[in-house]
């Protein structure tokens, strides 16, 4: 659209240019007007505005201011009729656009929210494109909005901190919610007002300062992160033990092509249900190594034994290629 809309302004500036320069050329030549008494004469024919002719026409540049008038006149109400066509389409686009963001936002369901487009939202929102996970960006700023929008992901310029604007985001149908604000204080109203519209929903947040982690916890986040404390800790983790920091970031930052760290739910119809770790990975090699096994009750197992009872509602963590992960995907969650 925008290029076709590039395209016709330069059409219409040309196709002016070229009647001017035509008139100019022409009144010099065959009349000898000077250049700029050819340039004035060619504008007022072409505008029709009824002045009478700076100097008397001979029968040719008479013909000639004819052919101009025809031709001129022709290319203005062109010009007119594209300008007005232009900004018809645009305002028909910005309101067919914002009916389309609604519909498609009305129709988001199981999806998270990502609150605030800033430093932090958009590498979070970065990655959940990666996953291709459905979500919706919420951002004050209709800037931030418009930069998201151009890299093809649904945004809105709403106040997240507003229980309307979260409810205009589908937060009763959200699956969970990214509150990435500047402020602590900002992002713990948004959890409290998140929080009080879906219970069950899963917040993730980060705080600034570490007195807050605990507020932010006490409103209903879920997970917190620290970044300055989560840094210095990386940091230091870099110069004692530099292959577990190289490990740490091959397994977060999909270092490789294909090589991701991926959770799996287990279902209740899946055929690993009441087998063990071993059954899964010796009966069903997938090539994945389970790194680690979340029991029903929280309980963390790291480098589970074969032993290690699996069943209904754990959550597998596993290292692998996608190509052995998606393999590994159907037999864990049933098919899903």
């Amino acid at each position: 659209m925008i290029r076709s809309l590039k395209q016709r302004a330069i059409l219409i500036a040309a196709s002016l240019a070229a009647i001017l320069c035509a008139g100019t050329a022409g009144f010099h030549l065959i009349e000898g007007f000077s250049i700029f008494d050819a340039f004035y004469m060619t504008v007022i024919t072409v505008s029709t505005v009824g002045y009478e002719e700076i100097h008397p026409l001979s029968t040719a540049g008479r013909i000639f201011n004819s052919f101009l008038i025809l031709g001129g006149v022709s290319i203005v109400f062109f010009a007119v009729g594209a300008m007005t066509q232009t900004i018809i389409e645009l305002e028909l686009q910005d309101i067919y656009g914002k009916r389309r963001k609604k519909r498609m936002i009305a129709a988001l369901n199981n999806h998270f929210i990502v609150c605030g487009f800033g430093r932090v939202g958009r590498n979070a929102a970065y990655e959940l494109k990666l996953a291709k996970a459905p979500f919706l960006i919420v951002d004050r700023s209709p800037q931030r909005v418009e930069a998201a929008a151009s890299e093809g992901m649904l945004a809105m310029a709403v106040d997240a901190t507003r229980d309307e604007s979260l409810r205009e985001a589908g937060i009763e149908r959200a699956r969970g919610l990214i509150a990435a604000l500047p402020s602590d204080a900002e992002n713990l109203f948004v959890i409290l007002s998140a929080k009080t519209l879906n219970p069950k929903l899963n917040v993730v947040t980060r705080a600034s300062e570490e007195e807050a982690e605990r507020k932010l916890r006490r409103a209903g986040a879920d997970t917190v992160f620290a970044p300055y404390t989560m840094a210095g800790r990386r940091l230091a983790q870099a110069l004692v033990r530099p292959h577990v920091e190289t490990f740490l970031d091959f397994a977060t930052n999909h270092v490789g092509e294909h090589i991701v760290l991926e959770q799996f739910a287990v279902a209740e119809d899946s055929e690993v249900c009441s087998k063990t770790i071993g059954d899964l990975q010796i009966k069903r090699p997938s090539g994945a190594i389970v790194l680690a096994l979340r029991k029903g009750n929280g309980e963390m197992i790291f480098n589970p034994p074969p032993a290690t009872p699996i069943s209904a509602g754990e959550f597998l963590i596993v290292l692998g290629e996608q190509k052995d992960l998606d393999r590994l995907e159907r037999t864990v969650t049933g098919g899903r």
